[in-house]
């Protein structure tokens, strides 16, 4: 089976525990790359948090392309610039923090340059999100928001316990209006109901005329199945969730031993 496209998650998948790529993967992806394969990069990140990766391995240059804020945007991965973007409203922010209140849990979203938060005990994890988004976190009180500003995500955080007892009270309606995934055991994310990474990687994948059959596409987390899902061949991480594992066409080693390497190295020689 040819293959001419692998989206790649980052956390936990691309990256080893320590936030680095290892010598390993980064040969594994150049040698695609030789090959003529499309590498795409696809998080749940901004562009911001996306960047030095892709310039480390010698994706910021023309024909390539990165997935950001979970399908939220496509983008041109060398300049950042927009290629398809689906984003939620301020009325959707306030429909959504409202919840959060409700809930009793912390929530915070994202704009194209900062991470907005309505809490004044500010959550260690939306520092966390801060810094590694490489964006300005915000406190602003939701009636102070401006009427303006669209989200290309935004996230309800907590402790994992106390995130997961939340998750089973968000009412349907919930469900029904936008698409909620678990990215990681302490973030709900919330998209627009038409975004997930499977369709940013179908919709990147049709405008560059390449098959189905012919995309591969590598992750770990709830957030990437709907990727796995779609791809001729689902890669699930050896760290992978057992619901990843078990919609992959096949499960490479973990993030700490170069499980990336490992799968392109096997579909692609």
């Amino acid at each position: 089976m040819t293959i001419k496209l692998i989206a790649i998650d980052l956390d936990d998948t691309l990256l080893q525990d320590d936030k680095t790529i290892s010598p390993a993967v980064k040969l594994a992806v150049s040698q695609a790359q030789s090959q003529g394969v499309h590498i795409v990069l696809a998080s749940g990140r901004p562009y911001s948090g996306m960047r030095g990766y892709i310039e480390e391995l010698g994706l910021n240059k023309a024909g390539c392309y990165c997935i950001s804020y979970n399908g939220g945007l496509v983008q041109h991965a060398g300049s950042g610039e927009v290629i398809k973007q689906t984003l939620l409203t301020i009325e959707d922010y306030n429909h959504v923090s409202a919840l959060s209140l409700h809930l009793n849990i912390h929530f915070h979203a994202l704009t194209y340059d900062a991470l907005y938060t309505p809490n004044r005990d500010i959550s260690p994890y939306t520092v966390r999100e801060a810094f590694l988004s490489h964006v300005p976190l915000i406190y602003c009180p939701i009636d102070e928001m401006k009427a303006d500003l669209m989200f290309p995500k935004m996230m309800f955080i907590d402790h994992p316990k106390v995130l997961d007892e939340a998750i089973q009270e968000i009412p349907a309606s919930y469900h029904d209006k936008y698409t909620l995934v678990k990215s990681s055991p302490f973030f709900l994310e919330v998209l627009h109901k038409d975004v997930d990474k499977g369709a940013a990687v179908k919709f990147l994948s049709q405008q560059l005329n390449i098959l189905q059959s012919e995309v591969m596409c590598i992750g770990d987390h709830h957030n990437d199945l709907p990727m796995i899902q779609y791809a001729g061949i689902g890669v699930a991480m050896g760290n992978a969730s057992d619901e990843i594992k078990q919609h992959a066409q096949f499960v490479t080693c973990t993030n700490q031993q170069d499980g990336v390497a490992f799968a392109i190295e096997k579909f692609l020689v």
